[in-house]
């Protein structure tokens, strides 16, 4: 059952976005990864939505919205932007994940200004980053279509569970019904376009960014995708959970979401 009580459909960077919201209260705007949907952030919005006012898109090319066609790092950027003046929110703390990361992170480092507070949970913004094995599939032309082209579930689901091994099933299984060609595709438009080089500076102008601005970093250390040391590079609180892997806050919701909900509140 979901935790979202409403949803509404606005247009960022021309792009038709699709978002589920619940609760009223300060905002928290929640970016999710791949290969999720706002579907992500269900478990901590149910435990949130009493106190604060909750807002998950899909991001471009996942679930309902829309997909992107430039994906330069100033695009994903603007979209967040938009995304924000669309829903008229004022200053929300921004919680960002994986995919999620790389369009919260590049707008945090342009407008650090327009939010309250930042959480980051397992993500890269690094350029020095090693793609792990599926990204480098991914990345590679005609090898990394046919690896979308035969994707099944069950191989699905097992990486999935690997990189989190709290992960529930179920989560997983339909996170692979919603796994799509137009998602399918979207991933790999996204793995090609983000080259090291890309990062290049982003980095710099995001950390002085977040010299100014309270964030948080709440990791999951079990992740088989991005190192556990990449979470101390940010600076800010950094809260290591030597149990949890890359969908720290599907495998342990009520902890991920006590560590939100006391940050929020400051």
């Amino acid at each position: 059952m979901t935790p979202f009580d409403r949803t509404r459909r606005v247009t960022c960077l021309g792009i038709d976005t699709f978002v589920a919201e619940a609760g009223q209260g300060r905002p928290i705007l929640f970016l999710h990864g791949n290969p999720d949907t706002h579907d992500a952030w269900s478990g901590v919005v149910a435990l949130l939505k009493q106190e604060f006012a909750c807002f998950a898109p899909d991001l471009p090319g996942y679930g309902a919205s829309e997909s992107q066609g430039d994906l330069e790092l100033e695009k994903q950027s603007e979209w967040v932007r938009e995304l924000i003046a669309a829903l008229g929110l004022q200053r929300p703390h921004l919680v960002v994940h994986d995919v999620g990361g790389t369009y919260g992170l590049a707008f945090t480092a342009m407008y650090p200004e327009l939010i309250s507070k930042l959480t980051i949970l397992n993500t890269n913004f690094f350029p020095d980053y090693r793609w792990h094995f599926w990204g480098r599939v991914w990345r590679t032309p005609v090898l990394g279509d046919l690896a979308m082209l035969i994707a099944f579930r069950a191989l699905f689901v097992n990486e999935m569970t690997k990189a989190s091994p709290r992960l529930p099933r179920d989560y997983a299984e339909r996170a692979f019904a919603r796994f799509g060609s137009k998602t399918r595709k979207m991933v790999l438009r996204y793995y090609r376009y983000l080259d090291s080089e890309r990062l290049v500076g982003w980095d710099v102008r995001l950390l002085k960014a977040l010299d100014t601005l309270p964030h948080q970093v709440l990791w999951g250390d079990r992740d088989t995708y991005i190192p556990k040391a990449t979470a101390d590079r940010f600076g800010g609180e950094v809260h290591h959970f030597a149990e949890l892997g890359h969908w720290a806050m599907l495998e342990e919701p009520q902890q991920l979401a006590s560590h939100l909900a006391t940050f929020a509140r400051r």
